[in-house]
């Protein structure tokens, strides 16, 4: 009895220490495996990354950027049948388990075990952590540590937010090269162009259907495997009481109609205007915000007046290289084979320059060209099976000044564009480029960029970073300076040769355009007809300072030089600072910031960015009491005095109606702006504006060179800004530009800035300043080369009875 007594206590010692070694390994190995792990608090403060969402003013999506394709949607606004479906796919133990799911482990071995295969037991759980928290290697040590992270969420989260990340996180396949979609709000847009509560059984099956292995199931490359497993789903579905037989026949009768999703055409003509939107964002966030963090925001890109922008650009560039720059070729030479259609499918061509279109040379006779378009490629990666033909006629190739048999052959692929009657134009992309910006004057609220013919050529934005000669375009803001400086409108300043001496240097003999000087005429003669003696005259006599000051005021450069040549535009700017300039002349010389967002709110809806910096007063009033209406507290500063202003405005509006941009009266409103052609023709610019709108244009190559002989920017910058106001300002009425209280309007004399007689003929209204008036006879002073002011010219300058240079 003894000896069994001490067995029996052997061998529960020996038991008892065996336990202790088996929980001290167990515990050793839990410290082990739960290093680094998460903590309950760390767990719950999780956020999963959230692509970021950028909307035009009237709310149409034109970018996403994402490091992974997702949009969250809280458990309460996705579908229940859409979360049948994934619970009878992946997990139909869920809500019993608490993070590990023994029943399904036996299930999975058994099923190992008599097919041969591997079938996972992983709970939705233990997927959340690995997709969430680890990596996807497949040891002994992962399974562990994964299922440790499941047990800890179990405790942290409730079942539905488990479900919640599961559903917004989960991998669903790539429909379209670069675009991985996780989540199902994502995998609904881009599979079938639905909300998820737009998608029907069959639809909520098919993304059921994918976790498990979404490339074997892709609907195009694997449609009949990607039916099985979505037909499995159902019949899962109706196991596990979530739908009926027939529910589930009707739904497996459905073909598998993915439709992806279409691109929003707004992008394809805004590539310039979303890629600074871009930039900007990320230099003020960082990437992951830009890239995880789930950002909206919303532009202030107006798609219509893009869309205008756009047109005006590109036929204005295109009307430019017809008429100078002649045919260069086909954009390449193929063998049409036995199918013309996957030969030229093969070239790719640039995305966004619709309406032309690719096509190939099929045959060349007499009447004209026949063409091929070339056919879209599939989804699936292959050619439609369509093939369309075409003509180019002899009037569809007179622009390049030879026959068709001179300019095409069979085999070159070509840009065509139909035509109303149905034949086809010869088209070449242009090598002169250029760029057009379109913003609010009031606001600084940039309506429309378009930084060169076609963002998917050259992503370098013309308008924001090609830094440029404005040329004559920048007198402006020499006479807005003298204008705030004594000087008037009807000021007389000499426009004769000038030599200007330059220390270590040949001294510099400034020209006009024509080459020829113009005498003594009035400050508005020497805006209307950009004269440029008379320019720097005028420079020489307020001084460079001055200028500099002025130039920095109104932010067209930092740190321009104090010399004479920069009077006259030979500073380096960009086309948004000097459409951010004019701007502050139309709104009575206010500065302005420009912007290109509106607004940006995080994840939760919190706006953590606002342009407008105005203060709303009243406007958090609960109801109306009888107060007034709310104001806006305006705080922006004064650059310019708005009497001076308005001067310059008017100034401007002489360019339109007398002077060097006269094309642009066609339109038939009010508009106002100035031509700039730099040395030797490089660049050409017309920046203006109507009372509501400010829009600079800019043409030149990117490697500088001349435009060519007689190129002006009268004739080729001005009507683009001339196309598009016709287009911006068709349904608006022709509104008179703004005149601020103080401002007399006197009738002069038109050519030498006298007061007007009665019955006198070549008459305008002048703008004048409270204490000055039109001169009644004027003098002149100063010589042919050194201008000279004299004491009485100043007092008359001082005075404001027209300056005298």
């Amino acid at each position: 009895m003894r000896f069994v007594l001490r067995l029996f206590g052997i061998l529960f010692s020996a038991g008892f220490v065996a336990f202790l070694a088996v929980a001290a390994v167990l515990a050793a190995g839990y410290v082990y495996f739960s290093r680094d792990l998460p903590d309950h608090a760390q767990l719950a403060e999780y956020e999963p990354p959230v692509m970021s969402r950028v909307h035009a003013v009237d709310g149409t999506l034109v970018a996403e950027y994402a490091s992974e394709r997702r949009l969250y949607l809280p458990i309460e606004a996705i579908p229940q049948p859409l979360i049948a479906a994934f619970l009878s796919a992946e997990d139909r133990n869920f809500f019993r388990h608490n993070g590990i799911d023994p029943e399904g482990i036996v299930r999975a071995a058994l099923t190992n075990l008599r097919s041969g295969a591997t079938q996972g037991a992983s709970t939705i759980t233990q997927q959340v952590a690995k997709n969430f928290l680890l990596t996807s290697e497949q040891t002994m040590e992962r399974k562990i540590r994964e299922a440790l992270i499941a047990l800890r969420m179990e405790q942290a989260f409730s079942k539905e937010k488990i479900l919640e990340l599961y559903l917004n996180e989960i991998f669903l396949g790539t429909l379209t090269p670069g675009r991985n979609l996780h989540g199902v709000a994502a995998a609904a847009l881009d599979y079938f162009d639905k909300s998820v509560h737009e998608l029907t059984l069959a639809e909520m099956a098919y993304l059921a259907a994918l976790p498990k292995a979404p490339n074997n199931y892709h609907p195009f490359r694997h449609e009949r495997a990607a039916i099985g497993r979505r037909n499995w789903v159902l019949d899962r579905m109706v196991a596990n009481g979530f739908i009926t037989e027939e529910e589930a026949e009707a739904a497996k009768a459905e073909p598998l109609a993915v439709t992806p999703r279409r691109i929003s055409p707004n992008l394809l003509g805004a590539g310039y205007f979303v890629e600074d939107v871009r930039r900007a964002v990320a230099a003020r966030y960082g990437d992951e915000a830009l890239l995880e963090g789930g950002l909206s925001i919303r532009t202030t890109l107006d798609p219509a007046m893009q869309a205008m922008a756009r047109k005006a650009l590109i036929d204005g560039l295109v009307r430019y290289d017809e008429e100078r720059g002649g045919w260069r070729g086909p954009v390449q030479k193929i063998e049409l084979g036995a199918d013309w259609g996957e030969a030229v499918a093969a070239v790719r061509p640039l995305a966004d320059v619709q309406p032309w279109q690719l096509a190939v040379v099929l045959e060349v006779t007499g009447e004209g060209a026949r063409i091929g378009l070339r056919p879209e490629r599939l989804i699936s990666g292959g050619v439609d099976a369509a093939r369309n033909t075409g003509l180019v006629r002899p009037d569809g190739v007179r622009w390049t000044g030879r026959s068709i048999a001179q300019v095409l052959s069979v085999g070159d692929v070509v840009y065509v564009e139909r035509q109303d009657n149905g034949d086809f134009r010869l088209r070449q992309i242009p090598e002169v480029s250029g760029a057009i910006v379109a913003m609010d004057p009031h606001t600084g609220r940039v309506h429309a960029i378009v930084g060169g013919f076609s963002f998917d050529q050259s992503e370098f934005n013309r308008a924001t970073q090609a830094l440029r000669q404005p040329g004559s375009a920048f007198k402006p803001i020499v006479f807005a300076a003298a204008l705030d400086n004594g000087y008037t409108p009807s000021s007389i300043v000499l426009d004769e040769p000038i030599t200007i001496a330059v220390p270590g240097a040949q001294p510099w003999t400034p020209t006009n355009y024509d080459g020829r000087p113009a005498g003594p005429r009035t400050l508005r003669f020497g805006v209307e007809r950009s004269k440029n003696l008379m320019t720097v005259r005028l420079a020489q006599d307020i001084g460079m300072p001055l200028i500099v000051d002025y130039t920095r005021r109104f932010g067209v450069a930092d740190d321009m030089l104090p010399v004479l040549s920069m009077s006259l535009g030979a500073g380096e700017t960009t086309v948004l600072r000097m459409t951010t300039a004019y701007s502050m002349f139309v709104n009575g010389g206010r500065r302005i910031r420009p912007t290109m967002i509106d607004r940006i709110q995080d994840r939760t809806g919190a706006t953590i960015f606002r342009h407008d910096r105005r203060e709303c007063l009243g406007c958090n009033a609960e109801a109306w009491h009888g107060q007034g209406e709310p104001v806006l507290v305006e705080e922006s500063e004064q650059v310019l005095d708005p009497l001076t202003a308005f001067q310059i405005t008017s100034m401007l509006e002489g360019v339109v109606e007398r002077g060097t941009a006269t094309v642009i009266r066609e339109v038939g409103k009010p508009l106002a702006g100035k031509t700039g052609t730099t040395n030797d023709a490089k660049d050409v610019w017309f920046v203006g504006f109507s009372p509501d709108l400010a829009v600079g244009v800019y043409i030149g190559f990117d490697q500088p060179r001349s435009l060519g002989r007689n190129v002006t920017a009268g004739r080729y910058a001005a009507p683009i800004f001339r196309d598009f106001m016709a287009m911006a300002l068709a349904d608006q009425p022709a509104t008179p530009f703004r005149v601020p209280p103080g401002i007399k309007l006197i009738p002069v004399n038109a050519s030498n800035g006298l007061r007007a007689g009665a019955g006198e003929g070549g008459v305008i209204l002048e703008a004048f300043k409270p204490g000055t008036a039109p001169p009644d006879a004027y003098s002149i002073v100063g010589g042919a080369e050194v201008p000279v002011m004299v004491p009485e010219a100043m007092q008359t300058i001082g005075g404001g009875t027209g300056g005298l240079y």
